[in-house]
């Protein structure tokens, strides 16, 4: 068939491109043996892939996305447990988030990661600039058509 000369996705794609940044999103949700694999990834720096050959992961860097810990702030923000310090309202969620990271993931696993980075919640400033850049994107292809957009302040 096609492509039994071939190893697996991820072993061949990283055969052909070594420098490569890898998203493994909702990790969570993949398979007991998917933790194996990535065990020995981040333990030795390779995988084997189907064919018997040593495929070089040293130059990778491993993204992994979860949704660990997401409902328990969702929660105590819901609940108006938010502290007036913002600094300390992200220190707190970090631990909750951690807490919550280490009942889903094995010890093992959770040690050969390098940094765990918990995302703040965005601010209705910050979708404003984000809907504002966007419109910005919006009214430049508009422009060139000869055509305007204008928006008024209770739409934002």
């Amino acid at each position: 068939y096609v492509g039994y000369e071939e190893g697996g996705q991820l072993t061949e794609q990283i055969r052909r491109r070594p420098y490569a940044v890898v998203l493994l999103d909702e990790i969570e949700k993949a398979h007991p043996e998917v933790f194996n694999m990535l065990l020995q990834l981040m333990e030795e720096g390779r995988l084997t892939d189907s064919f018997g050959r040593n495929v070089d992961f040293r130059n990778v860097i491993l993204i992994m996305t979860t949704n660990a810990g997401a409902e328990a702030i969702k929660n105590e923000a819901a609940l108006g447990f938010q502290k007036p310090d913002e600094d300390a309202s992200y220190e707190s969620m970090k631990t909750r988030v951690t807490d919550e990271i280490e009942k889903v993931f094995r010890p093992e696993f959770i040690n050969r990661i390098n940094d765990i980075i918990v995302f703040r919640h965005l601010t209705k400033d910050d979708l404003k600039e984000v809907v504002d850049l966007e419109l910005s994107k919006v009214r430049n292809r508009l422009t060139e058509k000869g055509l305007t957009l204008e928006l008024a302040d209770e739409a934002m």
